[in-house]
């Protein structure tokens, strides 16, 4: 008959309690669920509503077939960066510094200059300037001094406004040394000095005054004219030479270091080094120098301050670069 529905046949009532499993025994097994289903006949293919393509809900789709709901994707190719809490630092965050363990104060030394009686060498890292490179704007340099653990001993900051973009490497400066509470311990200043005249004249050779702490000098840097090479004299703060520093024949040192070595005035022992470290294309092209002081461990603290301030006086000499200037027609 035609009217007649087909319905499941019916199962004894031992067969559909037989479905039902039995507990497991086992004390840490999961329960076990009975979903009642009794599978009946197959029942006539409706197709989907409209709405619905590929059979999915509006919103979704899927992978295998195409869909006019396509995935979210970030602009410019930018992922997601995802952070582990606690690892890393969250961006808009400043790094924080790890300074170097505050020295205890000491008899006949400076203020300030107690971190430099347990070193024998430190690391000068000049910070790189994008902006030097892409407008010919000369912007005021800074370094960070630090040991060879890479804790932070001290931050050199250069002030110089008025004469910057006007004198470029030839420019007088201040700069100023802080310690971990930003005091400053110690200021370095340059001299202007015309190098129009004869280079062998007094007054054209450049000179470095350092001041620990600031308004007491405790020595002065002065260059020597020589033909071949970069030589300078450490001076005690009444004008004694103390040392010298003899740099080698071609300062500009492509491709490899440049020594500056300092040694004793009759040139016969060698006392430590300033040694400008290569990095590549960046030292090439960016303003970004590293330099490397190696000392006695016990040398008299204000030569070490000397040895450290002749370091930026070699630095504004040989190797820091004015940017381009755009010629006017």
């Amino acid at each position: 008959m035609s009217g007649v529905v087909p319905t499941a046949p019916e199962q004894p009532t031992d067969e559909t309690e037989n479905q039902i499993k039995s507990p497991d025994p086992r004390p840490d097994a999961p329960p076990d669920y009975s979903s009642h289903f009794i599978p009946g006949a197959p029942g006539l293919a409706v197709p989907p509503p409209a709405g619905y393509p590929g059979g999915l809900p509006v919103g979704y789709y899927s992978p295998q077939q195409p869909c006019a709901f396509p995935s979210y994707q970030l602009p410019g190719g930018i992922h997601p960066i995802q952070y582990q809490p606690g690892k890393y630092h969250m961006p808009n965050q400043p790094v924080p510094i790890t300074w170097m363990p505050g020295p205890a104060l000491m008899p006949n030394c400076p203020p300030g200059l107690e971190y430099l009686t347990q070193l024998d060498n430190i690391h000068v890292l000049q910070h790189f300037e994008p902006l030097e490179m892409m407008t010919s704007f000369e912007t005021n340099n800074r370094y960070d001094i630090k040991n060879n653990l890479d804790q932070m001993v001290y931050i050199v900051t250069e002030d110089t406004d008025d004469f910057r973009n006007a004198y470029r490497t030839l420019r007088p400066f201040i700069l100023r040394v802080t310690d971990f509470m930003g005091r400053e311990i110690m200021t370095m200043q340059r001299p202007f000095r015309c190098t129009c005249c004869c280079l062998c004249c007094p007054s054209s050779r450049q000179e470095l005054e350092v001041q620990c702490p600031p308004g007491v000098t405790i020595g002065f840097v002065a260059e020597h004219w020589n033909l071949c090479r970069a030589v300078y004299s450490l001076q005690s703060e009444k004008r004694e030479n103390v040392m010298r520093v003899r740099g080698p024949c071609s300062t500009y040192g492509c491709g490899s270091d440049s020594v500056f070595e300092v040694k004793s005035l009759d040139g016969m022992s060698n006392v430590g080094s300033i040694i400008r470290k290569w990095n590549g294309l960046l030292s090439a092209m960016g303003d970004a120098d590293h330099f490397e002081i190696h000392f006695p461990l016990d040398l008299d603290v204000k030569m070490k301050a000397m040895i450290f301030g002749a370091c930026f006086l070699i630095d504004f000499m040989y190797f820091e670069r004015s940017p381009p200037q755009n010629s006017s027609r």
